[in-house]
């Protein structure tokens, strides 16, 4: 977060925090993925377990790392920044209102634990950058931050090692039910991908990606980390599974985005 924050104006972004269009990508985040996927579980008759893991998930804001693989993309991580920041400080709300409807026993959120992670994951990093803003050359600021941005996308990439524990697991107990979370969690993340897309194509293209890449990348361990064993035995499991193809996202929309462009440069040779 700190080195993405060292390459954006700390001021533009503090006005994206407070403009209404973060606040109503937050409620598609969580809301609307929500609805969407509960539907569809509901429909394939889902248990109640794997309901409760799936709309826990929906619920979850953007990974602090979005704006980094945004930016790795060739996009502009300001809105992918206020995108990520909105939806995670949306995120206990959501949960609360999904746990209270699809969970059948009584639940509680540790918000200490949540309101802690806030300050050290994003309002500390925002306040390092501004007295790094403040007290360092744009020039400088410029030079440090280009050989930075090399090394945040190496440690963006070495996170999910962490989370694959558990889908580790129970690929080494039941390999079926494995494959069949690692299927359900690549249709979650292209389905949160298609709502990004489809909610922001009219406003451009690079709007368009960005909210879907945003959509697509979820910080399931801070959710987990407030609602612990409330998100019942199939949570832990399906985020497990979820690293692979969350962190493919960027790597597949990139060549998608190349190829694209290729035949587009074709066409208009032509």
């Amino acid at each position: 977060m700190l080195f993405t924050l060292i390459g954006i104006d700390q001021r533009s972004l503090v006005k994206a925090f407070f403009n209404l269009s973060g606040w109503g990508y937050s409620l598609i985040h969580g809301g609307v993925t929500t609805l969407v996927v509960s539907s569809a579980a509901i429909a394939f008759g889902a248990s109640t377990e794997l309901l409760l893991a799936v709309t826990a998930v929906c619920a979850t804001g953007s990974l602090f790392a979005t704006p980094a693989i945004v930016r790795s993309m060739g996009f502009e991580p300001l809105t992918a920044m206020a995108f990520t920041i909105t939806s995670t400080l949306m995120m206990p709300v959501i949960l609360y209102v999904n746990l209270a409807i699809f969970s059948g026993d009584e639940f509680s959120l540790d918000l200490q634990s949540y309101c802690l992670r806030m300050v050290i994951f994003i309002f500390g990093p925002m306040a390092m950058a501004y007295f790094i803003h403040k007290n360092v050359s744009r020039s400088h600021l410029t030079r440090i931050h280009g050989k930075l941005a090399q090394f945040t996308i190496i440690l963006v990439f070495s996170f999910p090692f962490g989370l694959s524990g558990q889908f580790r697991f129970l690929w080494n107990n039941d390999r079926d039910f494995a494959i069949s979370m690692l299927l359900l969690a690549l249709g979650i993340c292209v389905l949160f991908f298609i709502i990004g897309l489809a909610f922001y194509w009219r406003k451009g293209k690079e709007q368009a990606y960005v909210a879907a890449i945003t959509s697509g990348n979820r910080n399931v361990l801070l959710t987990y980390s407030v609602a612990g064993a409330f998100l019942g035995p199939l949570y832990l499991p399906l985020i497990g599974a979820l690293q692979l193809p969350i962190y493919l996202q960027p790597i597949v929309v990139k060549f998608l985005l190349k190829q694209t462009t290729s035949k587009t440069c074709n066409l208009e040779g032509k």
